[in-house]
């Protein structure tokens, strides 16, 4: 008995010792995790699961820990591990799940877990940008084949990116020099701290910028002035020898400004709307240079990181940074802008339908400022992994995007190519309007392009039925046509993602009210009276709702004429009645005049209990009901 009590002790001190240095190995990896020290956290997270211990909490860093170091594979794994727990995991997760098994190839699966995420999150506009573009691989194989790409010469077995061309120099952020003693590595992906580096075009030879721009931290994605004097960059929070940290204790990044003063870059400043408990990052200017567009989560984003803009004053200030809006930015990662002097905006993004991991995209910057008709750009440029920071000169059509796709030379690596087909897809809307029972054809019936409520395009159909609109490739409309004498219709359509015609046929029901001349539109619409206050001839409020049909339908109908007839019941003296229903009648013209119809297309007249339509006459014993038939008002079609 002593001797199973002593092993019963051991086995218990041995699960209770394994147990503390399980406990010891989490919160070691959590430490580590926290400090965003990802590589690191990956190691003691993976011992501990290797020795069977799970939790919601630790599957969902170790996916984190992968997907924010883009490897994607490995972050399915473990948020697959994370699903098969069946825990409430939060929008995200489901949402960097489907990222991560598109970027793997594993689309029906992808596809799943998208269309749970959409009814479990039905506001976040990412499941709404996935259930409207459900072909989204069509508008990608649409929009591929457009490139002729290779590798830009320049790149090192370290993470090369985010290229600029200026002054016939290309300049990139790189990773390859740390130094000869000290080498520096940063604990999020265990890689060296990237500086600025130039090469003259189509050249390999590749010199790292001498000059106080680049620092012990990270520097990258320059932007230059076209007079050469300013450039914007972004580094880690790090000016003067002095480093910035947020409330966290962790050093964001930051926009700078720099100045070429006697042959040497100089008065390094931080850009008024940087902080130090967010990011900023990744300049972009527009092409008068009066805008600097750039990447923030500041207050007031929508995701993750959102693309913004701030206006550039001639005293060399800044107005107030502007989010430009969902229109583009999803509660995802838009990032890496790129602003062409075509008003074509280049950006990367997660929160868009793609590949996997980011994609780039280009949309079109209107006159007012909102972002239109995003594309993705194909699978030239994206591929599962990330590809970013893509710029292109407008007149020759070539330019530079990085990624860190399978093949390359380093975590991230810079490609050049040239765009052998500008993105344009040219889509026709057509089709036959016919009458729906005898299949006749229908000439000079309206059709009316929407798209989210607001009119795109209208026309007219020719003496053959036919209907053409200019349409939008891969986009959504209702189709809504107009005729007289046949109900209204409505159709959703979606275009195309290739060049080409999407043909939509319409036919449409005759209406129930026909639009002739002695047909009274007050039975059309069914409205029985116009109600006034007792005795009196003021329109009160619920006659006006009932004018407004009246209203619609003349002002869709130009030609129309009407004779307004107001009748009343047979209580109350005759000469009463009829001076009563004139003043009604004619008051219910005035309110249409007031609304825009030319009087001379009214006639009014109060008949007052001369046509009652039943035997409620003076001294006939009624029901209200059966007076309330009498009481009525008439529009009559006289012209049409």
């Amino acid at each position: 008995m002593k001797k199973y009590s002593i092993l019963f002790i051991t086995i218990a001190c041995l699960s209770a010792f394994k147990s503390y240095t399980q406990e010891s190995k989490i919160n070691a990896a959590n430490k580590d995790y926290n400090s965003l020290a990802y590589k690191d956290a990956v190691k003691s997270y993976e011992r501990a699961a290797e020795k069977g211990y799970k939790s919601e909490e630790m599957f969902k860093k170790l996916g984190n820990s992968y997907y924010f170091n883009s490897d994607y594979e490995a972050a399915a794994r473990w948020y697959g591990e994370l699903f098969a727990m069946d825990s409430a995991a939060g929008s995200e997760y489901y949402y960097r799940y489907a990222q991560c098994l598109k970027s793997i190839g594993q689309w029906d699966k992808a596809d799943k877990i998208m269309d749970e995420f959409n009814t479990m999150y039905k506001k976040d506009s990412r499941g709404k940008l996935y259930k409207e573009n459900i072909n989204y691989l069509d508008q990608v194989k649409a929009n591929s084949g457009r490139y002729t790409i290779e590798d830009a010469g320049i790149n090192s077995k370290y993470s090369d990116y985010s290229a600029i061309v200026h002054n016939n120099k290309i300049y990139f952020a790189s990773a390859r020099d740390t130094g000869n003693f000290s080498k520096r590595k940063h604990k999020w992906n265990n890689e060296y701290f990237t500086n600025l580096y130039e090469a003259d075009l189509d050249s390999s030879k590749v010199k790292k910028i001498k000059s106080v721009v680049n620092s012990k931290f990270h520097e990258s994605s320059p932007v230059f002035t076209k007079d050469g004097r300013t450039v914007y960059f972004t580094r880690n929070n790090y000016v003067n020898g002095k480093r910035g940290r947020d409330e966290n204790k962790v050093t964001l990044v930051k926009i700078y400004k720099a100045s070429f003063e006697n042959n040497k870059w100089t008065n390094i400043v931080s850009v008024p709307f940087n902080s130090d408990n967010y990011s900023t990052g990744h300049p972009a200017l527009s092409a008068d240079e009066k805008t600097l567009y750039f990447s923030s989560n500041m207050p007031g984003s929508f995701g993750q990181s959102d693309i913004y803009k701030v206006s550039i004053n001639g005293s060399g200030g800044y107005g107030n940074p502007q989010n430009l809006g969902k229109n583009i930015n999803t509660e995802g990662k838009e990032t890496f802008p790129y602003v062409t002097s075509e008003n074509e905006i280049y950006f990367a993004s997660d929160g868009y339908p793609g590949l996997g991991g980011l994609d780039v995209f280009v949309g079109k910057i209107e006159d007012n400022g909102i972002i239109s008709n995003i594309q993705n750009l194909g699978s030239d440029i994206n591929s599962p992994k990330d590809d970013f920071a893509y710029i292109i000169d407008p007149v020759t059509r070539k330019g530079y995007f990085s990624s860190n796709k399978d093949g390359g030379h380093g975590s991230d690596d810079i490609y050049k190519f040239t765009e052998t087909r500008k993105l344009k897809c040219i889509q026709n809307l057509e089709g036959i309007i016919t009458d729906a029972e005898s299949g006749t054809i229908l000439p000079d019936t309206k059709v009316i392009l929407y798209e989210k409520e607001q009119i795109k395009f209208t026309a007219v159909s020719d003496p053959e039925g036919f209907y053409s609109l200019p349409a939008a490739c891969s986009k959504t409309y209702t189709i809504r046509t107009e005729r007289r004498n046949y109900d209204k219709k409505e159709i959703s359509v979606t275009i195309a993602a290739l060049n080409g015609k999407t043909n939509v046929s319409i036919a449409l029901n005759k209406s129930a009210c026909q639009l002739i001349v002695g047909t009274d539109l007050a039975k059309c619409f069914g409205i029985k009276v116009i109600y006034f206050d007792l005795n009196k001839s003021d329109i009160v409020s619920q006659a006006a709702s009932e004018l407004e049909k009246i209203l619609v339908a003349l002002n869709e109908n130009p030609t129309m004429k009407l004779d307004i007839r107001s009748h009343t019941d047979s209580r109350g003296s005759y000469k009463y009645n009829e001076t009563l229903s004139d003043r009604r009648a004619k008051s219910t013209m005035q309110w249409l005049v007031s609304k825009g119809i030319d009087p001379d297309r009214l006639t009014a007249k109060g008949y007052g209990e001369s046509k009652l339509i039943n035997a409620c006459s003076d001294g006939m014993k009624c029901s209200d009901e059966e007076h309330q038939e009498n009481r009525r008002s008439e529009f009559i079609i006289t012209h049409i």
